[in-house]
């Protein structure tokens, strides 16, 4: 299934799909079906546009940011932190040492800044190796450094180094909360993929409380055009489509009770 889906998502990306329909219409083309070739071509061309010079994709991240927002308190008593990986390179850290994030590195800042004021909390940080080759840390071994930098011992750290996707995430988490006797966790990742996380923590019976971060729009856009940023845009596109693949192919496969969790 991780195969499966990382496969998937190479070939349906706006710039691979973009690139796939050009493919196919030179195809079409070459074989002589004008229409095929200038419909395929075309639609290719529209995406482009979409993609690179509109607002189209921050306002489908948007959409996902907005379903699920923050609480305006947490419980005096918390009993853990939950934090899904995907904020440290892992492959530059194993080249060079250190300690480097990337964009979503506000799991772990929000979550050193939960754990320093609720000194009692367990962190559980949810996240193997998700690269092909599986040769590198993940975030959960990672996390211990980056935590113990800033004073977190080590034993309250709950280490689930195992999973590749969202669904093992949950699935994996579910059993360690068990083996520790854990419940109404706070659940931290990236506020586009907080609907996708709390419909398979549902769905499996775990209850949390969402603490979305990580936000990439403003919550005010509309669709327009902008020429001002195509690499932001593309970006921007490619997050939020994975997100809504991710959704669908969650809520068909059962994985999830709605296709837009809230």
């Amino acid at each position: 299934m991780f195969l499966a889906s990382k496969l998937l998502w190479l070939l349906v990306q706006p710039l691979s799909l973009i690139f796939f329909l050009l493919v196919l219409s030179f195809i079409f083309g070459g074989a002589g079906f004008q229409r095929t070739y200038g419909f395929l071509s075309g639609l290719a061309a529209t995406l482009f546009f979409f993609t690179l010079f509109t607002s189209t994709g921050a306002v489908m991240l948007q959409g996902l940011e907005n379903r699920i927002p923050r609480p305006a308190s947490l419980p005096a008593n918390l009993p853990c932190i939950i934090i899904l990986g995907g904020a440290f390179e892992n492959e530059v850290i194993a080249g060079r040492g250190g300690i480097e994030v990337n964009q979503a590195a506000d799991r772990f800042i929000e979550g050193l800044k939960l754990a320093q004021a609720h000194p009692a909390t367990h962190i559980l940080v949810s996240g193997g190796d998700g690269s092909f080759s599986g040769q590198y840390d993940g975030d959960a071994r990672t996390s211990e450094a980056f935590f113990s930098t800033f004073g977190i011992a080590p034993e309250r750290l709950i280490r689930e180094d195992q999973s590749r996707t969202t669904f093992e995430n949950a699935a994996n988490t579910k059993q360690l909360l068990e083996a520790n006797g854990l419940s109404d966790c706070v659940l931290i990742t990236s506020a586009f993929h907080m609907p996708r996380s709390v419909g398979l923590f549902r769905k499996l019976g775990i209850t949390v409380t969402p603490w979305p971060v990580d936000y990439r729009t403003s919550g005010q856009l509309t669709l327009t055009l902008d020429f001002s940023q195509p690499s932001l845009n593309a970006q921007l596109t490619t997050t939020a489509m994975r997100e809504w693949v991710g959704l669908i192919a969650y809520y068909v496969s059962g994985r999830t009770h709605v296709l837009f969790p809230q």
